[in-house]
């Protein structure tokens, strides 16, 4: 086997120099990303749109940012306004504008996530927690979770975009758990118990309505009679079936006698 020639040599190091720098002075942005380009320890302004482009080989890197919605966690260690420690488990739905990446990659280089938005929302997390009791806190999530979002992305201002947050877990103390727990048994059996009440006092309003009325109309009827006897005798007719009838009692100081006898 012969050995290479030094021109041999030098012209394979040449080739491989070129394929370097050639694939070198390529970048591919992912889809849902946008590319920051760094020469030499500076960043260019303008972020790259997804897709391949060119940049100076060996001299310049690419790093990409996602412009996705993306959700993490954070954990809280919180205080209520009466003093009770609760530890409340959440998720927070955030995006990073396009027109901020640039400024992100500069001032919160790698997950802007850890080192923005977790400790500002961690922040508003506690907040608002201790302008609520813990039974409040407990009951009052959507509450909680709005008073949160808001207070976070005003702190973050514009760099981040905090979609939605998602109360996950809220833990307290088993001793303080069982005192909420039968304290919302009581307030349940309280309201079914006005409830009870107050049924029952509208069913005896309305029959004491309806029996006022009823002897209303009785009165009414009394009177009309009274003024006017024949109304009686208009309400035989009107309801006579065509057969003489067997008995008639007094009306009205007349007697009506039977117009035929009942064969037995």
């Amino acid at each position: 086997m012969s050995e290479l020639s030094p021109k041999s040599l030098l012209y394979g190091l040449l080739a491989l120099a070129a394929v370097i720098i050639i694939y070198s002075s390529f970048y591919i942005v992912s889809p849902g990303n946008r590319g920051i380009i760094v020469t030499l320890g500076k960043t260019e302004e303008l972020a790259k749109q997804e897709g391949v482009g060119f940049k100076a080989p060996m001299i310049s890197s690419l790093y990409q940012v996602s412009i996705r919605q993306q959700t993490e966690g954070v954990k809280a260690e919180c205080y209520s306004s009466d003093l009770q420690q609760v530890n409340i488990n959440i998720k927070v739905l955030y995006r990073i504008p396009e027109a901020k990446v640039v400024t992100i990659f500069r001032q919160y280089f790698g997950n802007p996530f850890d080192s923005l938005v977790a400790p500002r929302v961690q922040e508003a997390l506690k907040e608002a927690t201790a302008q609520e009791s813990a039974e409040g806190i407990v009951k009052g999530r959507e509450r909680i979770k709005l008073r949160v979002l808001e207070s976070a992305q005003a702190k973050i201002h514009d760099l981040v975009v905090i979609e939605d947050i998602v109360i996950e877990n809220v833990t307290l103390s088993k001793e303080l758990e069982k005192a909420i727990e039968e304290k919302m048994v009581q307030e349940q059996e309280a309201a079914k118990s006005k409830f009870l009440k107050d049924k029952a006092k509208v069913e005896a309003e309305t029959a004491e309505i309806r029996a006022t009325g009823e002897a209303r109309a009785i009165d009414i009827r009394g009177e009309a009679i009274r003024k006017n006897p024949s109304i009686i005798e208009l309400q035989m007719i009107e309801k006579w079936n065509g057969v003489s009838p067997l008995v008639i009692g007094q009306t009205a100081g007349n007697f009506v006698l039977p117009l035929e006898n009942r064969r037995k």
